[in-house]
């Protein structure tokens, strides 16, 4: 069986984009992990090496080791991702 589908929100307090992405995934029954960056600068640091920024919300999306990063705010490339790996693996 296929590893999987792990969903990690960083996120920070009072982030209307970060309860929207939430909200998105309650509703589609998706399990997520959230890192709070309000007040962490050192993690905001990470998403800077990771991803190239500092602001939220940063969705990252993958299986077992390997991790695509979100970084435009929206739904729709939030559904994009969701969807690579839909296709590559429909039980997710």
């Amino acid at each position: 069986m296929g590893e999987q589908l792990s969903v990690i929100v960083w996120s920070k307090q009072g982030c209307h984009y970060c309860e929207e992405v939430k909200q998105y995934l309650k509703e589609k029954d998706i399990a997520y992990q959230t890192v709070d960056v309000t007040n962490q600068d050192e993690r905001r640091d990470i998403l800077k090496i990771k991803y190239g920024v500092r602001y939220v919300p940063v969705i990252e999306v993958g299986k077992g080791n390997v991790y695509e990063g979100v970084t435009e705010v929206g739904i729709p490339h939030l559904e994009k991702a969701l969807d690579r790996y839909h296709l590559q693996n429909p039980a997710f």
